[in-house]
């Protein structure tokens, strides 16, 4: 089955890539620029620049994939609020031409969004009423409007605050952040009054592998099964690499005040991806030891 995977140079799509290629399927890689996957194996990769409209035609046309899967996005809040029309450009332009271009071969087209398109009194379902706080959840929010009313074979997926092991060309994630600092004895402030439902990212890849071979439409949450703060992942971070979780200082949101909105108790609720799709992620605590290596 050939699966064609967009922003393969970012976090989810360099474990993506890897991850379905490992499970042998035909993947073609594409993103901005050239390869950042450092880790080689039988995959093809692709450069190509999603808002324009004729390279993603040529690119879709030329590999005629059965699957495209879009993870591509600009996806800093911050950066989305401060140039709107780029947000928009790199998050609903290129996903109107993603599926244009899927449209004129019958691919099933499976979009990944964010637990940014709901506001507060989270964790939400899947049919919950979106409430976006910031631009960016706006913009997914659009594109998600965009796969629905395509009239394709769809699928999305929410996943919340992705995280897992990383290597050379992947940014550092929160809890690498975390456990750099602590080892040097460093103090750090981290927020107690946010909620997320962490992702393990080699969880959604196994969704989204069941995705695929259930051939299973519709929304669902591919997000983590506990409900933590930003603190408490902290302090389990520490705990697993025994750390001084001293260094650690409990503080609220007011000690970093944001120009851009975000929910203070988020999360997404997953049991329709459990019962429907087998889903079945580990814990947060387990999830870090998996992210660090530890048995």
């Amino acid at each position: 089955m050939k699966v064609l995977i967009t922003g393969s140079n970012g976090f989810l799509g360099q474990h993506l890539t890897l991850y379905l290629t490992k499970r042998k399927f035909d993947v073609i890689a594409s993103g901005r620029g050239e390869c950042r996957i450092p880790i080689k194996e039988e995959f093809e990769y692709y450069s190509v620049e999603l808002t324009n409209n004729d390279e993603v035609s040529q690119m879709v046309e030329k590999y005629h994939p059965d699957i495209i899967i879009h993870t591509a996005a600009m996806s800093k809040p911050d950066e989305c609020n401060n140039n709107k029309q780029l947000c928009t450009n790199n998050n609903v332009t290129a996903t109107q031409y993603l599926v244009d271009a899927a449209k004129k071969i019958n691919a099933k087209f499976i979009y990944t969004s964010t637990d940014f398109i709901f506001g507060e009194n989270g964790p939400h379902k899947e049919d919950d009423i979106p409430a976006p706080l910031n631009f960016y959840g706006e913009s997914k929010l659009q594109a998600e409007g965009i796969v629905k009313n395509s009239g394709l074979n769809y699928a999305i997926v929410r996943p919340v605050f992705i995280y897992g092991n990383i290597w050379e060309g992947l940014r550092p994630s929160f809890l690498h952040w975390v456990k750099n600092n602590v080892e040097q004895g460093k103090k750090i402030k981290v927020v107690s009054d946010q909620l997320r439902t962490p992702t393990y990212v080699n969880d959604i890849c196994a969704g989204l592998e069941n995705i695929i071979l259930q051939n299973t439409t519709g929304v669902f949450h591919l997000a983590g099964k506990d409900i933590v703060s930003p603190y408490e992942m902290a302090i389990t971070v520490a705990k697993v690499l025994q750390l001084d979780t001293t260094l650690i200082e409990n503080v609220t949101s007011e000690t970093f005040p944001e120009p851009v909105a975000r929910a203070k108790k988020s999360g997404l609720k997953i049991d329709k991806a459990i019962k429907q799709l087998n889903y079945s992620p580990v814990s947060f605590e387990e999830g870090v030891k998996l992210t660090f290596g530890i048995d």
